[in-house]
């Protein structure tokens, strides 16, 4: 946890921001795998981190704006607790630690809200994304589960987002560190792959770093030599000479603050001529992209630079023709590059995501319905303390090519026939993260290889 200072300055400026009424927050519960006493990791929920700093499961807290009063509601640990699991802090311990004066035993919360209604207090709460969260919320205030969605306070995700969007110096402290320790993944997994391997036992070398540094992983590894599929989870392939494999992993430390890198590389000792080609391009893209993020500028202008990038430099291989900026204006360029540029991080990978992109990526304006450009998750100007990712790529995608063709999509900016040629190429991204400061953009963690020398460099000391 940080100093409890930290975490009563919080809750003072989200006091100040919301203005009147009862703030709930809901903490996660643990999640049973496949009978109740086999949990997953235990992961709390990162606005109630962010507010009170606790990593407990079971946990509730109020923030009553009208009366002046916050409580944490939770459980001490009975005797069988502590024989199977040892002993823990109380929870007038851990409320200590964040500077909540009161503390109740779970099952008052209801009363406590009860009273609150009774006394036509509005009752602030998040969009919940556990189905258990959602029927405690039914049971603690009658708001049933298809109701959330339309019932959440929109002041508290306003007032949540504009806080957590900002990063403080102490939170750059935690993601620098979380970032350096993504970036020892990336570097074990460039090293140690090597032909007639798995997929998992690369995915296993990844994770080893991860759990060695104190931590664990920031979400599911995705690596693979199939790399045109955005989100592969899937380790069963055997690699081989003339592979390409892509990673994408992070780290996330002990106050739960992530990383997010992504590199691809060969599973020979070089590249090819042909993945050479395009590993550059998606460089030239990345960097487009870093240049194009700027203080006080649309964010989706980094996106379009790298959407840009990519088009005009696919010309010279043959595979795109006609005006660049028409090309990218009507959603061409979504053939090789159907996703977003990068989204915000902190305490979740994808930051707040769980409140809601239209609120965290767009200022609650409307995100884009074009392919490609709806997977934007962040497009509004960049702020001193914002953290993002940068990660444009190259995609070839069989089922995407196969269906655009078919539908005559694109005539005019297409070549089918070349791009056909290339249907079983793969994929291809890098990853950095970055802070926004009042000077520009400031790379996080150490630097990651990622050059074609640096990469083959590393692959040529493999075992």
């Amino acid at each position: 946890m940080f100093q409890k200072d930290t975490y009563i300055e919080r809750r003072k400026i989200l006091k100040e921001k919301v203005g009147k009424g009862l703030i709930l927050f809901l903490g996660n519960e643990e999640s049973s795998m496949n009978y109740a006493d086999n949990t997953y990791h235990f992961r709390q929920d990162s606005t109630f981190l962010y507010y009170f700093g606790i990593q407990h499961p079971g946990m509730a807290a109020i923030i009553d704006i009208d009366n002046d009063k916050e409580i944490i509601f939770g459980d001490d640990f009975t005797i069988d607790d502590i024989v199977f699991m040892g002993p823990k802090p109380t929870i007038v311990d851990r409320a200590n630690q964040c500077g909540v004066a009161y503390v109740q035993v779970t099952t008052e919360l209801g009363t406590v809200l009860s009273k609150a209604k009774q006394m036509g207090q509005t009752i602030h709460f998040l969009p919940l994304y556990r189905p258990e969260s959602k029927i405690k919320l039914q049971e603690l205030i009658g708001i049933a589960p298809h109701e959330v969605v339309e019932k959440f306070s929109i002041d508290l995700v306003k007032a949540v987002v504009s806080q957590r969007e900002i990063k403080t110096d102490e939170e750059i402290v935690e993601l620098n560190k979380a970032v350096d320790i993504s970036v020892d993944m990336h570097v074990a997994a460039i090293k140690f792959a090597k032909p007639g391997m798995t997929e998992a036992m690369v995915t296993a070398e990844i994770q080893k770093i991860a759990i060695a540094a104190g931590g664990n992983i920031s979400f599911p590894i995705i690596a693979t030599k199939n790399g045109q599929t955005l989100h592969n989870h899937y380790h069963g392939n055997t690699i081989k000479e003339g592979d390409l494999f892509l990673v994408d992993a992070g780290f996330e430390n002990e106050m739960c603050y992530a990383g997010d890198l992504s590199s691809t590389f060969p599973v020979s000792k070089k590249f090819t001529p042909v993945q050479k080609e395009i590993y550059q391009l998606t460089l030239d893209a990345h960097q487009a992209s870093i240049d194009a993020a700027q203080l006080n500028k649309p964010f989706k202008n980094a996106h379009i630079a790298a959407a840009a990038t990519i088009f005009d430099g696919l010309k010279s291989m043959g595979l795109t023709k006609g005006n660049v900026n028409d090309a990218v204006e009507a959603g061409a360029h979504a053939l090789f590059f159907p996703c977003g540029t990068g989204h915000m991080m902190g305490l979740d990978v994808h930051d707040m995501e769980d409140l809601g992109e239209v609120w965290v990526g767009y200022e609650g304006k409307p995100k884009s319905t074009q392919f490609g450009l709806k997977s934007l998750r962040l497009a509004k100007p960049l702020q001193p303390g914002y953290v993002y990712t940068i990660e444009p790529g190259i995609y070839l995608i069989p089922e995407l090519i196969d269906l655009w063709r078919s539908q005559g999509k694109f005539n005019e900016f297409i070549n089918w026939d070349t791009v056909n040629k290339y249907r079983d190429f793969g994929g291809i991204r890098n990853e950095e993260d970055f802070v926004m400061t009042e000077n520009g953009a400031q790379l996080l963690g150490k630097r990651k290889p990622q050059t074609i020398d640096e990469i083959e460099a590393i692959r040529a000391e493999a075992d």
